[in-house]
């Protein structure tokens, strides 16, 4: 009997766990399916070469409006540049002000790079983290 019980505790301890790596419960952004090299040599992401700086990456299939990358001193983080909080538009984009992030939008959004939470208190969802590895001076961004 006790090794039944045992086995059933067991059971429902298992179905609680569950993976959410991949898990996005922002009803206004799309969970896209990319990966993307940065060389630090180039020109156009050289800015990632020093503490403090992150920069906008944009082209098709690349997050949902783009990716935001920030060297933050220690490694670097990776964002999606659409602003979490409202349904994707021509405003909604994120431009990049040194380590925050704000739309063009009416209400003017702003968010931390390094954080990812908003500077505004009453938005729901901080910004959609994506996946990094760096090897040499190739730095990965996926998701």
């Amino acid at each position: 009997m006790l090794k039944k019980i045992l086995i059933g505790l067991l059971f429902i301890a298992l179905l609680g766990c569950e993976n959410d790596d991949n898990v996005q419960n922002n009803p206004n952004l799309l969970n896209i399916q990319f990966s993307i090299d940065l060389n630090l040599n180039l020109p156009q992401f050289s800015p990632l070469n020093f503490a403090g700086n992150a920069i906008y990456v944009g082209g098709p299939g690349i997050g949902n409006d783009g990716i935001l990358v920030a060297n933050t001193g220690s490694g670097f983080l990776a964002w999606d540049a659409s602003d979490p909080n409202m349904i994707p538009s021509n405003c909604t984009r994120l431009q990049v002000d040194g380590l925050s992030a704000t739309n063009s939008c009416s209400n003017q959004n702003s968010y931390s790079v390094i954080t990812g939470q908003a500077f505004q208190d009453g938005l729901q969802f901080p910004l959609l983290n994506y996946r990094v590895s760096v090897s040499g001076d190739i730095v990965r961004v996926f998701n």
